[in-house]
């Protein structure tokens, strides 16, 4: 299993990355986690657009989903024809809330192009991948999502206010992409983000082997989230997320493939 970096920005895209997007790929199938605004430029770079077999969209926050709509017309009007139907899971109402994201008016078309799902807490099986879902601590519904193949995981945070469900979700995991969207030292909201310690301090709780810090927000410093992250206490390998970024997931540690 391979996951690649796509999009790591938080809230909007940033100067070096669209907003949030994970390709995980395993036996020539390939998925997405989240297609935030600008994900689908960034994801020429590293993957044919339309070999995509399944996306997964962890909440309907225009910064992990609003991509879907400009990929509908990839897949609707590219030359060749209209490309097969793929899966979308998503929360409650992912259908309607992309259709009126894309236009005003009720428009069937999407869902000829896209076979909606919801999304429901527990394991379902995608591809080669068993997929288990959690609901995590965000205003609106959202979910962590763990990803697991040949004995190997990925969990992705998605967005997430203090979660004892997403340690329990990432229990063990390989590479565990958790967003570090606020600073310390701030009156934060609570059941919105966390801080980079807050991730560490979720890490270190779950076991995991990797800590990738995402959704990192284009007016923060990254190397003040990273070093918040640092002082948690994780005791395991801890990295920033940027575009390109992936890690292999064989036999072994998760290797890390330097951005390209």
């Amino acid at each position: 299993m391979r996951v690649t970096v796509i999009g790591c920005s938080g809230s909007f895209p940033g100067p070096d990355s669209p907003a949030s997007s994970y390709l995980v790929q395993a036996e020539g199938f390939a998925m997405l986690l989240d297609m935030g605004n600008g994900a689908v430029g960034s994801l020429h770079r590293f993957h044919d657009i339309l070999d995509i077999d399944a996306i997964l969209l962890s909440h309907l926050h225009p910064d992990h989903c609003l991509d879907l709509t400009v990929y509908w017309i990839a897949r609707t009007y590219c030359p060749d024809g209209p490309a097969p139907r793929i899966p979308v899971y998503g929360p409650t109402g992912t259908a309607e809330h992309m259709v009126k994201a894309y236009e005003p008016e009720p428009n069937p078309a999407m869902t000829q192009t896209f076979d909606f799902q919801d999304l429901r807490p527990g394991p379902v099986r995608i591809g080669p991948f068993t997929v288990t879902t959690t609901l995590v601590n965000h205003p609106v519904e959202a979910y962590g999502i763990r990803v697991e193949h040949e004995g190997r995981a990925v969990t992705y945070s998605g967005d997430t206010g203090v979660s004892d469900a997403l340690v329990e979700l990432a229990r063990d995991s390989d590479v565990f992409l958790c967003e570090a969207a606020f600073l310390q030292g701030r009156d934060l909201p609570p059941d919105m983000h966390l801080t980079g310690r807050e991730a560490g301090e979720h890490a270190a709780r779950a076991g995991v082997g990797t800590l990738v810090l995402t959704h990192l927000l284009p007016w923060n410093d990254p190397a003040q989230t990273l070093a918040e992250a640092k002082a948690s206490g994780f005791r395991g390998t801890i990295e920033l997320a940027e575009v390109g970024l992936a890690y292999d997931l064989g036999p072994g540690p998760a290797t890390r493939v330097p951005a390209v």
